[in-house]
This record gives structure tokens, sequence and C-alpha cells, in this order.
């Protein structure tokens, strides 16, 4: 049975999440992406279906930095603050894309609001 695993668990909660949060070129939607080895975050206008900025742990400078992956996640998330305030997006609404509000995840949330994103 496919119907208990991991992935399958974690799409139906995405499902659910995505039921409710639609972003919009005002407020985008911030969406996170966890691997094993980094995290990837997207502000994504589902309106016009794009992706209006992108930050990753596999940046320069955030890579290069000296830290554990919850000090990784922190920076990408002040990282895509920074873009995002650069290109005059104040608001998001975060999608944590059937993730745990915990650990990298809120790490990372932790950061762009720390940077000055609304969410």
């Amino acid at each position: 049975m496919a119907n208990n695993t991991k992935e399958f668990r974690r799409n139906r909660i995405k499902q659910r999440i995505r039921k409710v949060v639609n972003g919009d070129a005002q407020s985008p939607r911030l969406s996170v992406f966890r691997s094993n080895k980094g995290i990837y975050v997207q502000l994504i206008d589902d309106v016009s279906e794009k992706t209006l900025i992108a930050a990753s742990s596999a940046d320069k400078g955030i890579a290069d930095a000296k830290g554990n992956k919850i000090d990784q996640a922190k920076m990408v998330g002040k990282a895509i603050a920074e873009k995002a305030i650069k290109a005059g997006i104040s608001s998001v609404r975060f999608d944590r894309n059937g993730y745990l509000y915990h650990g990298r995840v809120k790490s990372l949330a932790e950061g762009a609001r720390e940077a000055g994103l609304k969410f």
C-alpha cells in the first residue's frame, strides 16, 4: 500500500494548505522546499503562474558560510526577504508545502520576518 508513505502524507497536507493559500502580485506565495542537503524558497504569483524571486542554500554567500542547516535556513529567509523588499514586495503568504512548522522551515520563516517580510 502506497497510502502510508511519508511522501503521500506530505502531499495530502500540501493539498489542504494550497486550497487556502494563494499568491498574487501584491502578496505572493512564499513556497518552501526542503531536501536532505539544502532548503529552497520561491515567491510565486499564482495568478500569472510565475516565480517572481527565488533563493536557496546553494546561493553564493550562504553555501560558503559556516553553520548547521538551521542557520543556513535562517540566512535563506533573510536573503529572500531582502530580494523581495528590493523588488517592492513587503507582504507574502507562507506556504510550508506540507512540512511541519518546525526546525528548518520555522528558522527560514523567522529569518524572513526579521529581515522585514510580513506574513
